[in-house]
């Protein structure tokens, strides 16, 4: 399918792409001018392609005035957020959730490592994550620091998922001081974890089968250390065919609704500024809450 953008404004645009009708995979072809690019910029661009569910595709030059973007439509039942009990775990190495490292997005990594810079990870001895899945947010710590700094600190990641705790396990095989359990995390008092100088959990207390508000206070009651920080991430996004899309779709809306999110957020920051704690909340497709004590 082609479509002409050329000399349009942006409204028009958007009542162009409100109209297509494409199935997925299906490419979309629109002449704009070289005119035009120069003065929205391809960012937007790429931010159009997202609100419809696409990914925009290597632009091809047509000639000295006009240049062809190309607009595929994602499958959108091609998602972990779809995935159904099948027998295999919704997380683990079979599943689609598992093959998404979101470390690689640019838009994720960028601000979960100021997340950890305003913490002060390097000052922390022992870091706990829940719902660390493979461990890809332990690998981002390893990269910031050197050395001696990563193996003088003690790291615990606890996972419901057998496979990816098995997975994690051998990335870290050569790190004695990483150490992963595959467990429920509603039923953590049945570990003895100790205390810990740093909290995180990335998009797992949000779970269906957690509670959010007692989980988040019990983590702080019975497992943070005096004057320990805290690091929540809160997914603002969702994934189709591996394409990370802002805005996570809410229950019983056909669009992206942030109330949910934002009440959960202002919880935790409202809970936290009451025990002295100066919390921050940054990001965009992710949004971090990072706490660390006055």
């Amino acid at each position: 399918m082609t479509i002409d953008l050329r000399g349009k404004t942006s409204n028009e645009i958007l009542e162009c792409f409100e109209a297509l009708d494409v199935e997925g995979g299906e490419i979309v072809e629109a002449e704009v001018l070289e005119s035009d690019i120069e003065s929205i910029g391809y960012k937007a661009c790429v931010d159009l392609a997202q609100l419809y569910f696409m990914k925009l595709l290597t632009p091809i030059k047509k000639d000295e005035n006009t240049t062809i973007l190309r607009f595929q439509k994602l499958h959108l039942n091609s998602s972990f957020h779809n995935d159904k009990d099948n027998g295999r775990e919704k997380y683990g190495v079979e599943s689609d959730f598992f093959s998404i490292d979101k470390t690689k997005q640019f838009s994720f990594l960028y601000h979960y490592k100021k997340a950890l810079e305003f913490i002060d990870v390097k000052s922390k001895k022992r870091v706990l994550n829940l719902g660390v899945n493979r461990g890809d947010e332990f690998s981002v710590i390893k990269d910031m620091l050197d050395g001696k700094e990563f193996a003088d600190m003690e790291f615990i990641g606890i996972d419901y998922s057998a496979s990816a705790i098995e997975f994690a396990k051998k990335e870290f095989s050569r790190c004695e001081n990483v150490e992963f359990i595959c467990h429920d995390i509603n039923a953590l008092s049945e570990l003895e974890l100790g205390r810990f100088d740093l909290i995180i959990s990335i998009g797992t207390l949000q779970s269906s089968n957690i509670e959010f508000n007692a989980t988040f206070m019990s983590m702080y009651q019975n497992y943070l250390a005096e004057g320990g920080a805290m690091l929540l991430g809160f997914p603002n996004c969702r994934w189709i065919e591996g394409e990370m899309i802002y805005g996570a779709k809410a229950p019983n809306y056909s669009f992206s609704e942030l109330g949910l999110v934002l009440k959960d957020i202002h919880f935790c920051k409202k809970y936290l500024q009451q025990k002295k704690y100066r919390t921050v909340v940054t990001g965009k497709d992710y949004l971090f809450l990072s706490a660390r004590k006055i």
